[in-house]
């Protein structure tokens, strides 16, 4: 078998679907559709279960899949060995991201790894904090930038970026709440995220505070989405302090100055990290272009009416 043909199953098993696989690989359906026939062939097994609604892994192909993602990482382990002998950093990193790219410097970042490591290519993946983490730890990725409070992760490198304000912002057509009590602004319609999502535990942390548990109701699996529904009058949500004052001065939402909480924006690999140069290469740029912080004198947790740290907007 060949190197190749692990990667377009492992593409097939995360997609689902022959013509989505051949753009992640970038060759053409009928490749793919040959190269995981010829893979069967010589594993003497069924990978996965033909139908119209796409591809699913067979219950080898799901024992297999594990088998085939230690493969390619312990190859790419081996060229990265390779290039760190010759002095060279090579190699794909796939690093998670849960923001905007502005927001994670993500223009520096590329910047700086194409000037001083021409060689090693960042392939992102979006997705929401948790996932994320879980992702690092099954090695589905190499790294992410996650939302956390804490300086700890079991098992993971953890590095903190940046501390990163939390607030409550307002439907505009209910801009009337902007004087109103946390009870009265507990009580509104709100915007939820999902449990994994890194701003949940400020959400919930918000309803504490007011004494009610979180509601039920809409639910946004990004900040563009919490964005966009607020906007559209849907309910409250949180977001980043930067995203709110931007979408208030654009009329799509009010901060209400009652409440703001704490989260910090961390990269975060495993631990011990594999002796990979090009994950190496990565952290190190990333936090160049951070110019990284550990703590920061007088962090304080969330605030709510009467104690409002919010800055100005």
């Amino acid at each position: 078998m060949e190197i190749y043909q692990l990667k377009t199953f492992i593409a097939v098993a995360t997609e689902g679907n022959l013509t989505r696989a051949a753009e992640r690989v970038f060759t053409s359906p009928p490749a793919v559709s040959a190269q995981i026939k010829a893979l069967e062939d010589e594993l003497g097994v069924r990978l996965f279960d033909r139908s119209a609604r796409g591809m699913v892994l067979t219950a080898a192909g799901q024992r297999l899949l594990a088998e085939a993602q230690r493969t390619i990482a312990a190859a790419q382990a081996l060229q990265s060995t390779a290039a760190q002998i010759r002095g060279q950093a090579r190699g794909t990193v796939r690093m998670g991201t849960v923001s905007d790219p502005v927001s994670l410097r993500l223009g520096e970042v590329f910047v700086r790894l194409a000037e001083r490591h021409p060689e090693v290519a960042l392939q992102l993946q979006q997705g929401v904090s948790l996932r994320a983490v879980q992702a690092v730890r099954r090695a589905e990725l190499d790294c992410a930038y996650i939302l956390h409070e804490h300086e700890r992760l079991d098992g993971l490198e953890v590095r903190r970026l940046q501390p990163v304000d939390v607030v409550v912002v307002l439907p505009p057509q209910r801009a009337a709440l902007a004087g109103a009590s946390i009870d009265e602004i507990a009580r509104a319609p709100w915007v939820s995220t999902p449990p994994d999502c890194g701003l949940r535990l400020q959400l919930e942390t918000f309803f504490r505070s007011a004494g009610r548990d979180l509601p039920a109701g809409p639910m946004a699996d990004s900040e563009g989405a919490v964005r966009g529904m607020v906007a559209s009058g849907l309910g409250a949500g949180l977001m980043r302090r930067d995203q709110a004052e931007d979408a208030a001065r654009l009329g799509q939402g009010v901060i209400w100055p009652g409440w703001q909480g704490r989260t910090w924006l961390c990269w975060v690999a495993a631990d011990p990290a594999p002796e990979v140069a090009a994950i190496t290469a990565v952290r190190s740029v990333v936090l160049e272009a951070w110019q990284a912080q550990t703590s920061e004198p007088g962090d304080r947790g969330p605030t709510v009416a009467g104690d409002v740290r919010a800055r100005p907007s």
